[in-house]
């Protein structure tokens, strides 16, 4: 069966992030012989009272079929923003309505939250004592309210195994990309992106807020030298070498990259050369030598650590969980 994702739909959402859990996870297909063209998630709203109309902070309302019961189907809750949450923006706690919904959800379901969802995770309780983010303009009134959460108001979104948190509007759409890499890797990911329109990958770590996304007309950028890095990935790659694709000193490059990219080019290099193994373990029957030396890892002792670092897997793990047909592989 499908992995069912349960929606909770609440008064004063925000249209665009209840859009996201469908548009990813609805669009996301098996990949073949096995499961091939089916939908991988099945993705269900439901609201905290009966079936029937929902608020949102437009000029419109939604009409919800489905009651707080779906809760107990779900294996996945995505808790979208709401700009209506009343004690539980400002005091903290659950309504009375919400706490009754929430009681219908079985131990074990994955809770994920989009923006200012990660408040109701919060006065919930699943937030004590955890890592989480939230969009980074409540980052500070979020970490004041729930003083037992560990806030950080600087990354995209937060995995922490069964509870996930976002930050605001397009972060929602790479964490649930996210979820779906994790579910069934990344050319699943990857199809219902290239579907959507989307960047395929932004890591979590990277920057809420970047201070040069759009570099002046007047200034230089690193466009350039990241095409250059992709296409020899498999190359030992130096700063300087990078640096000299825009013209630019080490340290001035340095400084233009985090400014764009949100992290240092080393970190972003690293990143890149993650995905690139997993593409090859998933769809190549490369030795994990060869996957090593054409990810740009060198050793397979390098690559071993970088993905048990980065997912928590080895490559032989990973390939036994996410490989896909035979057909061209190199």
């Amino acid at each position: 069966m499908p992995h069912r994702i349960v929606v909770l739909a609440l008064d004063g959402l925000l249209p665009f992030e209840l859009g996201i859990p469908q548009r990813i996870f609805g669009r996301s297909l098996g990949s073949e012989p096995l499961n091939g063209g089916r939908k991988l998630y099945e993705v269900v709203t439901c609201s905290i009272r009966a079936p029937g109309p929902v608020r949102t902070d437009a000029d419109f309302t939604i009409t919800v079929e489905h009651g707080p019961e779906a809760l107990a189907t779900a294996d996945t809750v995505v808790i979208p923003a709401s700009y209506a949450l009343g004690p539980v923006y400002t005091e903290g706690r659950l309504t009375d309505e919400l706490a009754a919904a929430f009681a219908h959800i079985r131990p074990g379901t994955r809770m994920v939250s989009i923006c200012t969802g990660s408040y109701v995770l919060a006065a919930a309780g699943y937030l004590d004592g955890r890592p989480a983010t939230t969009h980074w303009t409540s980052a500070e009134h979020f970490q004041k309210l729930f003083p037992a959460v560990r806030v950080d108001p600087d990354v995209l979104f937060i995995d922490d195994g069964d509870v996930l948190t976002s930050a605001g509007v397009a972060a929602g759409i790479d964490l649930c990309l996210h979820i779906v890499r994790r579910d069934h890797g990344t050319a699943v990911a990857n199809d219902v992106a290239r579907r959507t329109v989307v960047p395929p990958h932004r890591d979590g770590g990277q920057a809420q807020y970047i201070q040069r996304p759009v570099p002046d007309a007047q200034i230089a950028g690193t466009t350039t030298a990241r095409a250059w890095a992709l296409g020899r990935l498999e190359r030992p790659i130096l700063l300087r070498d990078m640096a000299q694709q825009e013209s630019m000193s080490v340290r001035t490059f340095t400084r233009r990259f985090r400014e764009e990219v949100g992290i240092s080019p080393v970190q972003w290099l690293t990143r890149q050369r993650v995905e690139r193994a997993r593409q090859l373990l998933e769809s190549t029957d490369l030795s994990i030598d060869q996957v090593a030396r054409d990810a740009g890892f060198g050793t397979p002792t390098s690559l071993r650590q970088h993905l048990q670092a980065t997912l928590g897997v080895s490559p032989t793990m990973y390939r036994r969980t996410f490989r896909t047909t035979v057909g061209n592989r190199g």
